[in-house]
């Protein structure tokens, strides 16, 4: 073998050195865009959830409505009455379940929004400013279209989404106005602990925090329980109770149907994207939170001896302590992360065996406390793909042709946009309570874009403002949400959802697959998916 000369070798290594270069801007390069992505998802999130608050009203004196604990007076605007920031509980100590509130002298005036839970981080990124933020957040908003007249109006709950972790229910997105005047029907808004303060397993530390897991979730059953003894106040039917919330408000319905403390509260769900594999479908372990807690007590400094001093911490301090041990737990643990590669653990409800017994899809079926809950539930046909760049790669034929097959009104140029990271988990929480029996369960994907969608396709939470009946200044879209939202309200008041001009909306088995395509002309198709899912993701139904 022939020695390279001298000059050989130093063109060889100047070679080697441009390589390494052009590798490490490459890597470098790949690294950039995979921060800006995440960068993107949580600003993208961040701002879905953190909208403008509903806006103060004032109070009037015909508004007045007597409740258990005193008198409550709203505002009144276009026939529609509207009660801000009641008091359904109150948390007298952090990490603990939140207890009666206390009978109170003169009126209450409910007439701007109250404290939202402090925030946590997501995605990794940090929760940001706390201000507005407070431990006793259990709070609710209520809209109605009469009270004192002898009506029983069907009452529809309204959760929250960003997760576990972020949101509330002030944004004024989440306004009920709307949709309680077209409907005829209550709404309710939830405000509940979120993030550590609502998740933080501290079981092993004693009696007081036995629950303190499962607090954020207990919140939203007290508000329930609020509803139970209040509503008909405002005008509400208590026997005729909803529950309905999109991304992680569709999550906390799963986790009400699987919670026997929720059990007798409410007779209907609405799950609207609310389900990926660490959210909806699989909650946090026992084992895993502790764990998780374990490195949040060290972080901070905090021994078993001394675990009190939990109640002092700054929540800023908090919830930098969490993200850190999240990510370390995550890895032991290998929790995928939902909207990137790695692992990635967010806040959520823990199974205890006890107040959350199980999770709500087993391998065995669907949560036996949520047997009799009819069930209307579906997703949208991009989510996230079209906004981080998620799209399923270069589709084969075949998969393009199953694209058309399934959605033949869509642009088959959009197929590599398509949705499974939510899709998939949704069909499996639909088989799954297909096969247990005991209630119906309705179908649908929302298809419907618009001009203003700018690109974006049918991303998370697009059909938020159809469901509310929000939609102004736009004929085509305005028909279409007072479609979307009369078939919601028809669904919370006969449980079957249903609206002019829509098709016989049939209930979903895993034979036929009935499901509602939500777009400007709604149809009835039978697994029209099924055969797309599989190519992509492997997916059959059944699993």
């Amino acid at each position: 073998m022939r020695k390279k000369k001298k000059g050989e070798i130093k063109l060889y290594e100047k070679k080697e050195k441009k390589k390494m270069k052009l590798w490490k801007k490459i890597v470098i390069g790949i690294v950039i865009v995979l921060v800006i992505l995440l960068i993107a998802a949580y600003f993208i999130i961040r701002n879905m959830f953190s909208q403008p608050d509903i806006e103060a009203a004032k109070g009037t004196d015909e508004t007045i409505v007597e409740t258990d604990k005193g008198e409550i007076m709203g505002s009144l605007e276009d026939g529609v009455y509207q009660y801000l920031g009641i008091r359904y509980a109150v948390a007298k100590e952090r990490f603990t379940l939140a207890e009666e509130v206390e009978p109170w002298d003169g009126v209450f005036e409910a007439t701007k929004v109250g404290a939202m839970s402090p925030q946590s981080g997501m995605l990794g990124m940090s929760a940001g400013d706390q201000e507005g933020t407070d431990n006793n957040c259990q709070n609710l908003n209520i809209w109605t279209p009469g009270i004192g007249d002898g009506e029983k109006r069907a009452v529809m709950v309204w959760l929250h989404g960003g997760g576990f972790s972020t949101g509330t229910a002030n944004s004024e997105q989440y306004n009920g106005k709307d949709l309680s005047k077209s409907g005829d029907v209550v709404v309710v808004s939830v405000n509940h602990r979120l993030g550590a303060s609502g998740f933080l397993d501290l079981s092993a530390y004693g009696e007081k925090y036995q629950y303190s897991a499962n607090a954020g979730l207990d919140d939203i059953v007290k508000a329930l329980k609020w509803i139970q003894e209040n509503i008909e106040q405002f005008g509400g039917d208590p026997s005729n109770v909803t529950v309905f919330g999109q991304s992680g408000g569709g999550a906390k319905v799963l986790a009400l149907m699987t919670t026997p403390n929720a059990k007798g509260l409410f007779e209907r769900g609405i799950v609207q994207s609310g389900a990926t594999e660490t959210m909806g479908v699989t909650f946090t372990s026992e084992e895993a939170s502790q764990s998780l807690t374990e490195r949040i007590l060290d972080k901070l400094g905090i021994t078993a001896d001394h675990i009190e001093n939990i109640q002092n911490v700054d929540i800023s301090k908090l919830e930098s302590a969490s993200q850190e041990a999240m990510q370390e737990t995550a890895a032991e643990y290998q929790i995928p992360a939902p909207l990137s590669d790695g692992y990635a653990m967010e806040w959520g409800p823990v199974i205890d065996g006890d107040y959350m017994p199980e999770n709500p899809v087993t391998e065995d079926g669907f949560a036996e406390n949520g047997k009799n809950i009819d069930l209307l539930i579906g997703s949208n046909l991009n989510e996230w793909t079209t906004m981080m760049g998620g799209d399923q790669g270069t589709l084969t034929e075949e998969e393009v042709a199953a694209y058309e097959s399934a959605y033949p009104d869509k642009n088959p140029e959009n197929a590599d946009k398509v949705d499974t990271l939510i899709r998939i988990p949704m069909l499996k929480i639909m088989s799954h309570k297909a096969m247990q029996g005991g209630s119906n369960i309705y179908a649908y994907v929302f298809t419907y874009e618009n001009g203003s969608n700018d690109g974006t396709g049918v991303y998370h939470g697009a059909e938020i403002s159809y469901v509310f009946d929000h939609i102004q200044n736009d004929q085509a879209a305005q028909k279409f949400a007072d479609q979307i939202s009369q078939a919601w309200v028809n669904f919370a008041k006969t449980g079957v959802p249903s609206a002019d001009g829509m098709p016989e909306w049939e209930t979903y088995d895993n034979e036929k697959g009935a499901t509602m395509i939500l777009d400007e002309m709604s149809t009835l198709v039978y697994g029209h998916d099924r055969e797309l899912m599989k190519l992509l993701e492997d997916y059959s139904v059944g699993e």
